[in-house]
C-alpha cells in the first residue's frame, strides 16, 4: 500500500510534467499559425495544416486508449511524448506543406495520447476523497500553463528554427519527469458500448454543440493569430490578446459551473451561445485598440471555452451511467470533427472576407446552437443532475472530458436517468 505522501509525489510529477506539456502546447498552438502565414502554402493547404492537428488528436483520444491497456502508462507516455518530440523536431527540416500537414498530425495524435494517459492515471490513482481536488490542481496548471505559452510568442523568432527546439525541450522535459517516476499502473475499466444514434436521440443539443464549440474554438485560436500577424500587428501585442483569452476562459469556468448545475443546461447553453456571438460582433464593431480588444477578448474566451463542458454535462444528464466512458469518446468524436472542419472553413472565409468574415461565422453558427438549445428547452423537459456535473475543461483540449467512472463505481444509482428512449 503506497504512502499518502509518495502517492501524492507521484501525481504532482503527472500534474507538473503534463503542464509542462500545455505549456509548448499552448505556444505550439499560435506559433505554428503565425509560422504558416510566413509560408506559402495557399488558403486551402494552410487550412488543412492547421485542421491535421484536430484530426490527430481525435483519433488519438479515441484509439489511445488500447495502447495505455497493451504497454501500460508509463511506457505508453514515454511513447507518445516519443511520437510528439519526433514529429516537431522534423518540422523545421521539412518545411513544405503535406509534410507538416502529416506531421502536426502525429502531434495531435501524440497530445491526446499524452492528456488520455494523464487523465486516466489521476482518476485512478486519486483517493475518492481527493479527486475533485487533484483535478482542480491539475486544471488550473493547465489553464496557467497555456497562457504562459501565449506570453512567449512575444519572445520567439517566428521564422527560425528555435520555437520548435524550445518545444522539443519541454516535452522532453515532461518525458523524463514521468518515465522516471515510481508508479504503479493504474487498472483498466470495461467500457460498455454505445450504438451510434443512440446520443444524438437521446441528447441532440449536447452533440450539436460539440461540434459547433470545436469548429469555433479551432477556428479561432487557428485563424486569430495568423490574420493579426498579416495585419501588421506586433508579436507582443497577439501574445496578450490571446493570454486574455485563455484567462477568460478561466475566469468563467466556475461562475458558469454553478449555473449550469443549478439551472437547465440548454438554458445555460443558449445563454453562452448568445454571448459568444454578441461578444464576436462587439469585437470587429470596436476600435483596434488594447484598452478595448483585451477585456472583449477575455468575455470571447469565457463564452467560448465553456460551452464544450455544459455540452457534456447535459448529455451525461440523460445517459445511463454505465455508458459514462462511451458518451465521453463520442462527444470526443464530434467535438474532433468539428475541430476539423473550423479552420478549413474559416481559411477559405477569410481568403475573400478576412477576419470579419470568420468572425461572423463563428457568430452565426453560435446563434444557431443558441437558438436549437432554447427551443428545445421550450419543448421538451429537462433532466435532474444527478450522474455528472459540470467539469472544467481547458482550451484547446476540450475534446478530453475527464473519465469519471471512478466516481460513480462506489455508489452507481439503481434507476439511471435519462436513458437513450427519453428525449432531450
Amino acid at each position: 500500500m503506497q504512502s499518502n505522501a509518495s502517492m501524492r509525489a507521484q501525481l504532482g510529477a503527472v500534474i507538473i510534467a503534463t503542464s509542462a506539456i500545455q505549456l509548448a502546447n499552448g505556444f505550439f498552438g499560435t506559433f505554428i499559425s503565425l509560422r504558416i502565414g510566413k509560408e506559402d502554402f495557399g488558403a486551402t493547404m494552410a487550412g488543412l495544416v492547421l485542421s491535421s492537428y484536430f484530426a490527430g488528436f481525435t483519433l488519438g483520444a479515441l484509439r489511445c486508449g488500447r495502447i495505455i491497456e497493451r504497454t501500460g502508462h508509463i511506457r505508453a507516455y514515454a511513447a507518445f511524448a516519443g511520437l510528439v518530440v519526433a514529429a516537431t523536431a522534423a518540422m523545421p527540416l521539412l518545411v513544405d506543406s503535406l509534410s507538416w500537414l502529416l506531421l502536426r498530425a502525429v502531434v495531435g495524435f501524440g497530445c491526446a495520447g499524452l492528456f488520455v494517459t494523464t487523465e486516466s492515471w489521476l482518476t485512478a490513482k486519486a483517493r475518492p476523497s481527493e479527486r475533485g481536488l487533484v483535478f482542480s490542481v491539475y486544471m488550473v496548471g493547465t489553464f496557467l500553463a497555456l497562457a504562459l505559452g501565449q506570453l512567449l510568442i512575444g519572445r520567439a523568432e517566428i521564422e527560425t528554427a528555435a520555437p520548435f527546439n524550445a518545444i522539443v525541450a519541454l516535452f522532453a522535459v515532461a518525458l523524463v519527469m514521468v518515465s522516471t517516476t515510481r508508479a504503479e499502473p493504474p487498472v483498466p475499466s470495461a467500457a460498455v458500448a454505445l450504438p451510434y444514434g443512440q446520443l444524438s436521440r437521446a441528447a441532440p443539443v449536447a452533440v450539436a454543440g460539440c461540434a459547433i464549440s470545436g469548429l469555433i474554438s479551432s477556428a479561432f485560436y487557428a485563424l486569430v493569430p495568423a490574420w493579426m500577424q498579416d495585419e501588421g500587428v506586433e508579436r507582443e501585442t497577439i501574445a496578450l490578446f490571446m493570454l486574455a483569452a485563455v484567462l477568460g476562459g478561466l475566469a468563467f469556468q466556475v461562475p458558469v459551473g454553478r449555473l449550469s448545475d443549478r439551472f437547465d443546461r440548454r438554458i445555460v447553453l443558449a445563454a453562452l451561445s448568445l454571448g459568444f456571438a454578441a461578444t464576436a460582433i462587439i469585437l470587429v464593431q470596436l476600435p483596434s485598440s488594447l484598452p478595448v480588444a483585451l477585456p472583449t477578448a477575455a468575455v470571447l474566451g469565457g463564452f467560448m471555452s465553456t460551452l464544450y463542458p455544459v455540452c457534456v454535462a447535459q448529455a451525461h444528464d440523460r445517459m445511463p451511467v454505465d455508458r459514462v466512458v462511451a458518451v465521453s469518446s463520442r462527444l470526443i468524436l464530434v467535438s474532433g470533427l468539428g475541430s476539423v472542419v473550423g479552420p478549413l472553413i474559416g481559411t477559405s472565409i477569410m481568403a475573400y472576407f478576412t477576419i470579419d468574415g470568420v468572425v461572423y461565422f463563428m457568430a452565426a453558427a453560435a446563434f444557431l446552437l443558441a437558438v436549437l438549445a432554447w427551443w428545445r428547452s421550450a419543448t421538451t423537459a429537462a433532466a435532474p443532475h444527478l450522474q455528472r456535473s459540470f467539469d472544467i475543461l481547458a482550451p484547446q483540449a476540450t475534446p478530453l472530458a475527464h473519465d469519471p467512472l471512478g466516481s460513480y463505481a462506489e455508489s452507481p444509482p439503481s434507476d439511471p436517468v435519462g436513458a437513450a428512449s427519453e428525449a432531450d
